[in-house]
This record gives structure tokens, C-alpha cells and sequence, in this order.
């Protein structure tokens, strides 16, 4: 007997490989970026048509293929997910607060940082300079760790 090709597994497991891999694309968007919707979405629908696929393997394994390759396809996808959340809901959560940085509004304390040639840049010489009426300054809030 001639058993059928179980689509539902291999569509489920692209779904989560396209869940695990598409976040890079859908960072670049404010919508997607704050909340990962679309790729749990992706996650979501993966793990269903998994789910069902594995129904049909071992309910009526003499119809449906996909027994090995079924249950092998969700233990990956278990795993991409696993390391999806925890990297995305864990490890990005950890940065330290940033609780002296200026607000939006507030002036700006009197400094001085080395520009990308390592030549020291003061705020007073910014502003002192022919022509200029203010400073725009950028924040990027990050974090580094100084080892001697």
C-alpha cells in the first residue's frame, strides 16, 4: 500500500524556520520591531500544522507518512522557538536602566568626548563655533563593559 506525503509537516516546520529567521528582516519595520507578532504568528502556525501532521502520522500511520520526520521537525522547532524567546524576552530585557541619562528637553551637561580621530570635542567649543545655533545630540543606549 502506497501511503501519502503528510504536507502538513514539512509546511509546519517552514513555518517555524520562517518565524525563527525572519525576525532580521522584520526588525527593520517599528510595528514589527517592538513587538515580534508577525514571527510568533509564524511560530503559531508552524506548531499547529505540526501538531496536526503528528495526528495524522500516528493516528493512521498506514495512510500518512511521517513518523520519524514529524516528531524530529518539532523537537527542532521546540528548540528554535525556545531559543527565539529566550534570546528575545530574556537576554534583550537584561541592559542595566537608564536612570541619569538626559530627557527629552533637558539642556545637556557640560562635555567632552573623543571624536572618531581621538581628538577631544567639548560641548562650549560646539557651540562657540561660527555659524551654529544649537547641538543636536544622540543617544544610543547600550552598554559596555570596561575591562583593565
Amino acid at each position: 500500500m502506497n501511503r501519502n506525503w503528510n504536507w502538513h509537516l514539512w509546511v509546519g516546520f517552514v513555518c517555524a524556520l520562517a518565524g525563527f529567521f525572519s525576525y532580521t528582516f522584520f526588525v527593520l519595520f517599528p510595528i514589527t520591531r517592538d513587538f515580534p507578532w508577525v514571527n510568533l504568528l509564524l511560530f503559531a502556525a508552524g506548531g499547529i500544522l505540526l501538531i496536526f501532521g503528528l495526528v495524522r502520522a500516528f493516528g493512521r500511520p498506514k495512510l500518512y507518512r511521517g513518523k520519524v520526520f514529524g516528531s524530529i521537525f518539532t523537537i527542532f522547532a521546540l528548540a528554535m522557538f525556545g531559543l527565539f524567546s529566550y534570546g528575545l524576552f530574556y537576554v534583550a530585557r537584561q541592559m542595566p536602566p537608564s536612570t541619569g541619562a538626559p530627557r527629552v528637553g533637558e539642556k545637556a551637561p557640560e562635555f567632552s568626548l573623543p571624536d572618531q580621530d581621538g581628538k577631544q570635542v567639548a560641548l562650549t567649543d560646539l557651540l562657540a563655533s561660527p555659524g551654529t545655533q544649537a547641538v543636536l545630540l544622540i543617544f544610543y543606549r547600550g552598554y559596555w563593559v570596561n575591562t583593565l
